[in-house]
């Protein structure tokens, strides 16, 4: 009996290892520097022009302008999507801590804003800044590596 209950599980099994590989290989390829750079972008626009464009949400009673929740939620995701991509690359292609140094001051800037309320524009343009711009460092040393190893050969 070819389609028996054990042959069943069998390919049961082997399907959900073949699905759980094809995921691994998935998120392996994704650009994570790419996702850190749109992800601090979204950021910024959620923090610039959110405040702008929606000042009537209120009046739905929806509010994520001054949502304490949603705003340690969008950072606690930068902070995770940043530290894999930029931990990525530093282990498997540059070495270098610069991106790293940066990143960490952009996001230090970022968590005090959420302190200082009143000075939240000054705190945030240069944690958006060092943040993206340690995700484009992170992005060009992880190319400058590629492309000095197939130089290599």
């Amino acid at each position: 009996m070819l389609y028996g209950k054990n042959n069943f599980k069998i390919m049961q099994r082997c399907c959900k290892y073949t699905i759980f590989a094809a995921m691994l290989n998935f998120i392996k390829r994704i650009n994570w520097d790419l996702m850190g750079m749109i992800a601090s972008v979204a950021c910024a626009i959620h923090c610039a022009i959110l405040p702008l464009v929606l000042t009537s949400l209120p009046l739905f009673g929806i509010n994520i302008i001054n949502n304490s929740f949603f705003e340690w939620t969008m950072i606690g995701i930068a902070f995770v999507v940043g530290c894999y991509a930029l931990s990525h690359g530093y282990r498997r292609h540059h070495q270098n801590l610069k991106p790293l140094l940066i990143f960490t001051t952009g996001f230090i800037f970022l968590i005090v804003k959420q302190f200082f309320y009143n000075y939240e524009i000054l705190f945030l343009a240069p944690a958006v800044c060092l943040i993206l711009y340690a995700h484009f460092l992170n992005f060009r040393y992880c190319g400058q590596y590629r492309t000095d190893n197939t130089h290599s050969h």
